[in-house]
């Protein structure tokens, strides 16, 4: 059983250092990955299921292309490489719906959902929060965190990312994310629009 007095402590720690170190990000996807890189270690049950050394859980935030066609994987943690900067067309999976009705999800098992589309093609999802991203109203991405394991997240898991998921937005704005995404040459960058092997 988990400690939840001990998850809420590791949250507000968690929040803290990430406030206080993203101030000093150089840019808006670093600012990003400082939310991202403390998502995994600090949500969801450990599973003893997989192999040592292979990851069981991953975070990314998918931010809307300022023609609103794809989300942009960015600040990705435990993707593969190549999925760094991959377009995925906005109304794809659960973070297209995430991006329509500007409300999270919350997918305790994966598996019991038929609409479930494989984009992380480190390992597959169990089971996956997804928190949008908003700022005044306006849909900036979705904020997403998937364990291998089904079952890994409770409640309290996906009440304490919604605080990340404002925290991120208020972070992309501040460090001028909306402006950063309209120098990118699309064009350049590989689109994932269906489920892929993997």
């Amino acid at each position: 059983m988990r400690d939840l007095n001990g998850l809420r402590e590791n949250v507000l720690l968690a929040l803290k250092r990430v406030l206080q170190e993203a101030a000093g990000a150089e840019n808006a996807e670093q600012a990003l990955w400082i939310v991202t890189r403390t998502l995994p270690a600090l949500f969801g049950n450990r599973s003893g299921d997989h192999h040592v050394g292979e990851p069981t859980s991953a975070a990314a935030a998918f931010m809307a292309t300022p023609d609103r066609r794809h989300h942009l994987i960015t600040a990705p943690v435990n993707f593969r490489p190549e999925q760094y900067h991959e377009l995925v067309a906005i109304d794809l999976g659960h973070p297209g719906l995430v991006a329509r009705t500007r409300r999270g999800v919350f997918l305790a098992d994966t598996s019991h959902h038929e609409s479930f589309v494989k984009i992380l093609q480190t390992f597959r999802a169990g089971s996956a929060m997804q928190l949008p991203m908003l700022w005044k109203g306006d849909h900036l991405g979705v904020l997403i965190c998937a364990n291998a394991a089904r079952g890994a997240f409770e409640e309290l898991d996906f009440q304490a990312m919604e605080a990340f998921a404002a925290l991120a937005a208020a972070l992309w704005v501040a460090h001028e994310g909306p402006a950063w995404l309209s120098t990118i040459d699309y064009d350049k960058l590989p689109v994932r629009r269906t489920e892929q092997p993997g």
